[in-house]
C-alpha cells in the first residue's frame, strides 16, 4: 500500500504491476483500486473519491476503459494479440486504459511471447496489472518487466475485524467466538472468510452464533486437549482413560486429537518462552498460559516427544484407541514431579492465575508459600554441579553409591535423565555402572542417544571414562528416583490436602456457606 501510494502521489508510475498471493487475499481489489486512482476525475491520487462517474463505474464493472481478462479460460494466443491490439488505441474517456490479468500463470507459452513485446515498449496511455497466485510459472523475460507485489496471507484477527465491520454495517447479532472459527477456517484468505460468513448467517437464520458455526464447519470444541493436559498435571490416570471414552463416543480421530495435541503443546511452549507471539485476542489465552505456568518447560519438550513418537506409532498399535492411551499413559509414566516454574517472563504470569502453594499458616489461615529467596537452601531444586573428585568420596553409605543423590547432582537432561531416573542401580564397579530398567519402559527410554548421553554425563562427573551397562528387567515396584519422587509427592499432596480440611478458616466457610471443598483443586507445587 506504501510504495502504490507513493507511486501515485509522486506521479511515478510503472507500465506493469504484478500482484501475487494465495486466494482471496485482495490482488484484483486492489488492481481495481489502483485503477481507481489513475483515472479518478479529481486526478491521479492515492485516494481516489469514489463518487465521480470513473470510480462509480469502476465499482460497477462497466468502466470502458478498464479491461479484465480471465487468463484462466482464455489462454490462447489469439486472446492475447486482440487484447494487445486494442491496447494499441488511446483510451476512450479515461487517462489510462488499466488491463488487469487475472490468473496470468496459465496462459500459453506463446501469449506470454506476444504479451512480452508489449511490455518492452508499452504505450504511455497503458497499464498493465498482472495478479497470480503461482509466480514460478510466469517466464522471467515477462517477471523482470513488472514491478511485483507479493500479498501476504491475512492473519486471523485481521480477518476477524474485518467480520465484525462487516456484521456490524449489516445490523447482524453475532458472537465473537463465531467469528474466530471463521476467521481460522479461512486460513488467510478474506474471500474465503466472508463466503463462509454467508453461509453461517443462512445456516443460523441471521444471528452468528459459536455452536451453530461450529456444527457447520464441523469443528470440534478442543477443551478436551485443556482438560487432558490438566488431568495429566493431577496424575490422574482413570480420568485420562475417561477422557479418552468419551472422545470415543464424540468420534474424535485420535490420529488427529495426537495432532491437535502437539499443536497445543507447541502454544504452550511459546507462552513460556515468547509470550508475545501469543496474540492478546486469543480466546485461548488465559488457559495457555495457566497451563504454561503449571508446567516446566523441560515437561512440555518431553510431552511434545511422546506425542510426536505416539502419533507416528499409531498405525502400529493394535488398535488407535490403544494407540492413543498408551501415549496418555507414557507421559503419565514420564512426568516429572513438579516443580517451580521460574523460567516464565512476568507478562505470563499476570496473564494467567497467580502460582501460589497454600499452607497451614501461625494465624490459621492459608498463606502463599515463601518467594524463592527466603526458602531454605535445601528446598531448592537446582543444584550445582560438583567439581571433579576422586569416585571414592562420591560413595554414599558403607562405601556404595546411592543412585538417588548421584542423579540429583548429575548434570543431564531430556530423554537421558527420564532415562536415569527409571532405572536402578544394580553395580559399580572398575569404571562400570550397571543399571536396570522395568520393562513398562523399554521401548521409549532404551535408545542409543539417550544411553551415549548418560554415559558422558556420569564420565564427566566421576572425572574419568565410565562404562554403562543397562539391561531390562527391575520390577516395576523398584525405588527408582522417579518412583521415590512420585511417592514423596503423594505424600505431600495429601499432607497439604489435610491442612486445607483442618484450616479453621476453610472450615468456617464449609459451615457458614454449606461449602464444599474440591480436592482436585489444591495442588501441592514443589518449591
Amino acid at each position: 500500500m506504501q510504495a502504490l501510494s507513493n507511486a501515485l502521489t509522486q506521479n511515478r508510475l510503472h507500465h506493469a504491476y504484478l500482484f501475487t498471493g494465495t486466494r482471496g487475499v485482495g490482488k484484483t481489489t486492489i488492481a481495481r483500486i489502483f485503477a481507481k486512482s489513475l483515472n479518478c476525475e479529481s486526478g491521479i491520487t492515492a485516494t481516489p473519491c469514489g463518487t465521480c462517474s470513473a470510480c462509480m463505474e469502476i465499482d460497477s464493472g462497466r468502466y470502458i476503459d478498464l479491461i479484465e481478462l480471465d487468463a484462466a479460460s482464455n489462454t490462447q494466443v489469439d486472446n492475447m494479440r486482440e487484447l494487445l491490439e486494442s491496447a494499441l488505441y488511446a483510451p476512450t474517456s479515461g487517462r489510462f486504459k488499466v488491463y488487469i490479468i487475472d490468473e496470468v500463470h496459465m496462459l500459453s507459452k506463446s501469449a506470454f511471447n506476444a504479451m512480452l513485446k508489449t511490455l518492452e515498449e508499452p504505450p504511455a496511455h497503458v497499464k498493465f496489472i498482472l495478479a497470480t497466485t503461482d509466480p514460478q510459472k510466469i517466464p522471467v523475460t515477462v517477471l523482470s518487466r513488472c514491478l511485483q507485489f507479493n500479498l501476504k496471507q491475512l492473519p486471523p484477527a485481521l480477518i476477524l475485524k474485518h467480520l465484525q465491520y462487516v456484521l456490524e454495517q449489516e445490523n447482524i447479532p453475532f458472537e465473537n467466538g463465531a467469528l474466530n472459527l471463521v476467521a481460522r477456517a479461512a486460513q488467510g484468505s478474506m474471500r474465503d472468510a466472508l463466503s463462509l460468513m454467508d453461509q453461517a448467517i443462512a445456516y443460523s437464520d441471521s444471528r452468528v452464533e459459536e455452536a451453530t458455526v461450529r456444527n457447520m464447519l464441523g469443528a470440534i470444541d478442543q477443551s478436551y486437549l485443556f482438560d487432558l493436559l490438566q488431568t495429566l498435571r493431577a496424575q490422574d490416570g482413570a480420568g485420562l482413560l475417561r477422557i479418552a471414552d468419551d472422545m470415543a463416543i464424540r468420534s474424535i480421530a485420535f490420529d488427529a486429537a495426537l495432532q491437535d495435541l502437539a499443536t497445543l503443546l507447541h502454544r504452550i511452549a511459546l507462552a513460556q518462552t515468547v509470550p508475545a507471539a501469543i496474540p492478546e485476542d486469543e480466546p485461548e489465552r488465559a488457559r495457555l498460559f495457566e497451563l504454561a505456568l503449571q508446567f516446566s518447560a523441560e515437561q512440555v519438550q518431553l510431552f511434545y516427544q511422546i506425542v510426536i513418537h505416539g502419533r507416528n506409532e499409531i498405525s502400529l498399535a493394535p488398535d488407535e484407541y490403544a494407540g492413543f492411551t498408551m501415549t496418555l499413559l507414557r507421559m503419565l509414566a514420564f512426568a516429572p514431579a513438579a516443580s517451580v516454574v521460574t523460567s516464565v517472563p512476568q507478562q505470563a504470569r499476570l496473564a494467567a492465575a497467580p502460582e501460589a502453594v497454600y499452607a497451614q499458616s501461625a494465624a490459621g489461615k492459608p498463606a502463599a508459600a515463601r518467594p524463592a529467596e527466603s526458602r531454605p537452601a535445601e528446598n531448592v531444586a537446582a543444584v550445582a554441579k560438583p567439581s571433579a573428585a576422586p569416585v571414592a568420596e562420591k560413595m554414599t553409605g558403607n562405601g556404595q553409591l546411592d543412585w538417588n543423590v548421584l542423579l540429583a547432582q548429575l548434570n543431564v537432561q531430556g530423554m537421558a535423565r527420564e532415562l536415569a531416573r527409571n532405572c536402578m542401580l544394580d553395580s559399580f564397579a572398575e569404571g562400570k555402572i550397571s543399571l536396570s530398567l522395568a520393562p513398562q519402559h523399554k521401548q521409549f527410554l532404551t535408545n542409543k542417544m539417550a544411553q551415549d548421553k548418560l554415559q558422558a554425563a556420569l564420565s564427566d562427573y566421576f572425572a574419568q571414562p565410565v562404562r554403562l551397562h543397562l539391561s531390562v528387567g527391575a520390577p516395576a515396584e523398584a525405588a527408582t528416583p522417579a518412583v521415590v519422587e512420585q511417592q514423596e509427592k503423594q505424600v505431600k499432596q495429601q499432607t497439604a490436602a489435610d491442612a486445607i480440611a483442618q484450616d479453621p478458616f476453610v472450615r468456617e466457610a464449609q459451615a457458614q456457606l454449606d461449602a464444599q471443598i474440591v480436592e482436585s483443586s489444591i495442588k501441592f507445587i514443589q518449591q
